[in-house]
């Protein structure tokens, strides 16, 4: 992730100490929280980052292209291959 989100630990701490937590608790409580929040939630620029529709709608449209391409391709080897191969039986069967 690209930016760190704050977590105030100490914040924590005193509320969990303050709710009945054991100075041990609230201190492993609070690691705990303080890795998920680092490893695991996404920032805001994190949610810029990802694609967009229109990123995909585009990506969609340039692999259309290339599949028309492709095609036209596989139609012209077709035409090749076939002038090339017909004279040639042509003249082993002639």
């Amino acid at each position: 992730m690209s930016h760190a989100i704050a977590f105030d630990t100490l914040s924590s701490m005193k509320r969990l100490k303050g709710a009945g937590f054991s100075e041990e608790h609230a201190e492993m409580q609070t690691r705990i929280i303080a890795e998920l929040v680092d490893d695991r939630l996404a920032t805001k620029q994190d949610l810029k980052d990802l694609a967009t529709k229109e990123d995909i709608t585009h990506l969609e449209r340039r692999i259309d292209a290339v599949d028309s391409d492709i095609s036209l391709i596989k139609w012209m080897l077709a035409l090749i291959i076939t002038a090339t191969v017909l004279p040639a039986l042509k003249t082993l069967l002639g």
